[in-house]
């Protein structure tokens, strides 16, 4: 049934997210700046938002097991759809890429530019100064946050369900959301190491689902590299795994200077079509588990 709950939660997130709606980071936000701050003013300690992630996960978790103990299964698996819905999602990236893609072919970069700022980490918003430099972070920008939002949630699920699946996203939303910088940080290294195995996980069904020899010539061999990040992996698999210079700007201008207007649309529909084929490769890992009886 888990196959059958993450296919629903699945499709539901991806008409929401075409409409731009319901999403958990605003939620998120709201719970840590309520308890974020000691009655004295000063701010708590990292543990408190590992605990603050833990709580809503322990409560999911615990309210999926009494509905399974009293026999309410289906209220359950409902539930399990309702609580993945709101973990998953990219709302408002459709709109943005679509219109980035249109002045980009129009060859107005600035235009492209404030269109994909507000999805650019702000240590890239200002590096992103050339046509080149503001693709490749708007690329990583997107492989990050898909990996986070989609494939990061189902990975938990699987593994641990709901209660791990809302923990891993949690730890995301404090990356991202906690009101402290410094303590942030902290965050964004417990998080690298939470990612070690579902990003290592995602570079291979990338080489799977895109250039298997390109993947095996060029990042087999560092994969297992415990000095890379989650963005270096995502970015370098994908990087590997697509063909035509995908995500090679320069070389790309170089090799078809006359197609220089249409790159930029055709790059982000390259990168997202991988990023769909390597979901039906993990639905159809997790229906092989299904059958095995191990899921």
């Amino acid at each position: 049934m888990a196959l059958v709950v993450f296919l629903i939660a699945c499709m539901v997130r991806r008409r929401l997210d075409n409409r731009n709606a319901v999403f958990s980071d605003d939620v998120w936000q709201r719970w840590f700046q309520t308890f974020s701050k000691t009655k004295s003013g000063g701010e708590l300690p990292a543990l408190a938002g590992i605990l603050l992630v833990l709580v809503p996960a322990l409560l999911s978790a615990l309210a999926i097991y009494t509905l399974k103990i009293f026999q309410w299964q289906v209220v359950a698996y409902v539930l399990e759809a309702f609580i993945l819905v709101l973990l998953m999602g990219v709302p408002g990236w459709r709109h943005s890429l679509e219109s980035y893609a249109q002045a980009w072919q129009r060859g107005d970069m600035q235009a492209a530019w404030h269109h994909i700022r507000e999805h650019l980490p702000a240590r890239e918003r200002d590096a992103a100064s050339t046509p080149e430099l503001m693709h490749l972070a708007l690329s990583r920008a997107m492989l990050l946050t898909v990996f986070r939002r989609y494939f990061l949630v189902a990975f938990g699920y699987v593994i641990g369900g709901v209660g791990l699946a809302v923990f891993v996203r949690g730890l995301v939303a404090l990356t991202e959301q906690w009101p402290s910088p410094d303590v942030r940080a902290r965050y964004v290294t417990i998080a690298e190491w939470v990612n070690w195995i579902p990003v290592r996980v995602l570079s291979i069904t990338f080489g799977i689902a895109g250039d298997l020899s390109g993947w095996l010539r060029e990042v087999r061999p560092a994969i297992m590299s415990p000095g890379k990040t989650t963005e270096d992996i995502l970015t370098e698999s994908a990087n590997a795994a697509l063909s035509g210079y995908a995500l090679d700007p320069a070389k790309f201008s170089t090799v078809h200077p006359d197609e220089w207007t249409r790159f930029g649309g055709r790059s982000l529909r390259a990168v997202r079509d991988l990023l769909s084929r390597s979901m039906l490769v993990w639905i159809c890992g997790l229906a092989l588990l299904v059958i095995a009886g191990i899921v």
